[in-house]
């Protein structure tokens, strides 16, 4: 039954008039007789006859009464906007996808500030096995944090900030001995990260479009890794300009501005769209955006 019906033969039920349920629905006395009509036809039932100028309830409408007055108020509550949750009760585990270079710098940040408002709120972050969306729509993550791409169409995304990426090597590489253009740049062996064994990427565009061409002399699945192995060799990574500078310190590591005119890439995070309004996962995205957002720079949201 159309649920304006059943808010009508509550209306009906309930004031035993036709002049004063049309007030209550906000609507004319001809149209709640004409719900009436409908109802009586649904029902096989007058449901409500003329008693002098009054009009009463038949049987069939006594049984109805509370039943149908029930079946309304259950229908207002469900469509009722979700109230409060309970942030320090919260009891639940968020999955995140992310790159390992981000990682080593948010993960701790996060957890303090999620278990600082929420004790029982446990994280699990998984490697970009899966990334570029389906295990967002899958529901193997709540959340992918990284350089986006190649998303569902539906996925839900928002850019946190944008942050250079810069030339990294060992303290003594010969590099330093003097300013790093485009061809020393290209001289040197470099490290590549991917995955999926690429050696190829945009930084080798750009040296192509100059004429150059560098040689990738090793392919690493992580930054991470790269980054140990840089120092303690002569070859040159990649990293985020200003990320982890203590760290980078630790391994003996410097950092150079690369030599290409290269934009700045985008850190974001996604979601599915079956999460947008859930209170809990918007409580959780609120924090990884702070964290992001205060580690890596501004940005634009």
């Amino acid at each position: 039954m159309d649920l304006n019906l059943l808010r009508a033969l509550d209306a009906l039920l309930q004031e035993n008039s036709v002049t004063r349920a049309a007030e209550r629905l906000g609507t004319s006395p001809a149209a709640a007789s004409r719900m009436l009509a409908k109802l009586r036809r649904a029902a096989g039932d007058p449901l409500l006859v003329r008693a002098g100028q009054e009009l009463v309830p038949t049987p069939r409408a006594l049984e109805l009464r509370e039943e149908v007055s029930a079946l309304v108020r259950r229908s207002d509550a469900l469509f009722r906007p979700a109230t409060a949750f309970d942030v320090a009760g919260l009891r639940r585990t968020f999955t995140v996808q992310a790159a390992d270079l981000l990682l080593t710098g948010l993960a701790g940040p996060l957890l303090e500030r999620v278990h600082g408002a929420a004790p029982q709120v446990d994280v699990v972050f998984l490697a970009e096995t899966l990334e570029g969306g389906p295990a967002l729509r899958q529901g193997h993550a709540d959340l992918e944090l990284g350089v986006l791409g190649h998303l569902d169409p539906e996925t839900r995304a928002e850019t946190l900030t944008e942050v250079p990426m810069v030339g990294v090597a060992r303290g003594g590489h010969p590099l330093f001995d003097g300013p790093i253009d485009a061809r020393r740049f290209a001289e040197a062996d470099h490290i590549g990260v991917s995955r999926r064994g690429r050696r190829h990427g945009p930084i080798d565009a750009e040296l192509a479009r100059r004429e150059l061409r560098r040689r990738v002399a090793v392919v690493v699945p992580s930054y991470t890794s790269a980054m140990m192995l840089a120092s303690t060799s002569d070859l040159v990574s990649l990293t985020l300009a200003d990320w982890l500078p203590e760290t980078m310190a630790a391994l003996g590591l410097r950092t150079f501005p690369l030599p290409l005119g290269l934009p700045p890439v985008a850190i974001g995070m996604a979601w599915h769209p079956r999460n947008s309004a859930d209170h809990a996962h918007r409580w959780f995205r609120s924090h990884v955006r702070a964290v992001a957002v205060g580690a890596l720079g501004g940005g634009r949201s």
